[in-house]
């Protein structure tokens, strides 16, 4: 069933003045499909991104969500900022395990999920530790594993990578991948980085200078199973890079000149 974004404009007050963050946005995302947002800042991305968590409300037009209309807190989604919001007096699996609690759901249950989860992220082995004693990849790890404990139907992803260094992000778009592989969600990929963007997804949405309207949407012409660690190379990234670079570059030069 996926995303539908219905002619949707975002209105703030700031300051006495009324600000246009977004202006007449329309969006269909397919359910299991992988999209990143992409666009200058201040275009109204993540603005977007809160609208569809149901943290924001639209000024005018709407947002259905598996079928229902979002008019209040999402809670069939999965949230994940650059702040992961790890609780430090918790250990992995007691972070990993929160949302079950939230849930009440059966100890059996949760036992066993909460190990099937931290397999899939490749932390077994850190099961008792706390988040100080982890690296900053490692702790993306356990954000990502207690977002897929209470199974959201979508993930929205609002820079996860952005504070990583360069090799720590490669590593940990791989592991986003494999996950995204092997449990088929609905992704959205708010990032500033072109090509995490077109390394990643299936489709790219490029947003103009605020107020946000979508200026281009593109399908990543990319084998949907890719090697993050060498796909860059590839000449249709590149292709595929330049010509979204070409409808990106506009929209970054506006802002810098405001």
């Amino acid at each position: 069933m996926g995303i539908l974004v219905n002619q949707v404009v975002k209105r703030f007050v700031s300051r006495g003045r009324e600000v246009l963050a977004l202006d007449g946005v329309s969006l269909s995302i397919d359910s299991g499909q992988f999209v990143a947002f992409v666009g200058p800042s201040g275009c109204g991305k993540s603005t977007l991104l809160n609208m569809i968590a149901g943290i924001l409300q639209p000024s005018a037009g709407e947002i259905i969500h598996d079928g229902q209309r979002v008019s209040g807190i999402n809670r069939q989604i999965g949230y994940m900022t650059q702040v992961d919001n790890l609780l430090p007096w918790r250990t992995v699996e007691q972070n990993i395990r929160l949302p079950l609690e939230i849930q009440r759901r059966d100890r059996g249950e949760t036992r066993e999920r909460v190990e099937m989860l931290l397999d899939m992220v490749n932390l077994s082995g850190f099961a008792k530790h706390f988040p100080v004693e982890l690296s900053g990849g490692m702790r993306k790890r356990v954000a990502i594993a207690q977002l897929l404990a209470y199974d959201p139907g979508t993930f929205l992803l609002d820079e996860p990578f952005g504070a990583l260094d360069a090799q720590l992000k490669l590593i940990m778009q791989s592991e986003l991948m494999k996950i995204w592989e092997r449990t088929g969600k609905t992704v959205v990929f708010v990032t500033h980085d072109l090509a995490e963007a077109v390394a990643l997804a299936q489709r790219v949405v490029v947003f103009s200078g605020r107020p946000g309207r979508i200026k281009h949407i593109e399908d990543v012409e990319l084998p949907a199973s890719r090697d993050m660690f060498k796909i860059r190379f590839e000449k249709a990234f590149q292709a595929q890079y330049e010509r979204l670079w070409a409808e990106l570059a506009p929209e970054i030069s506006k802002g810098e000149s405001l």
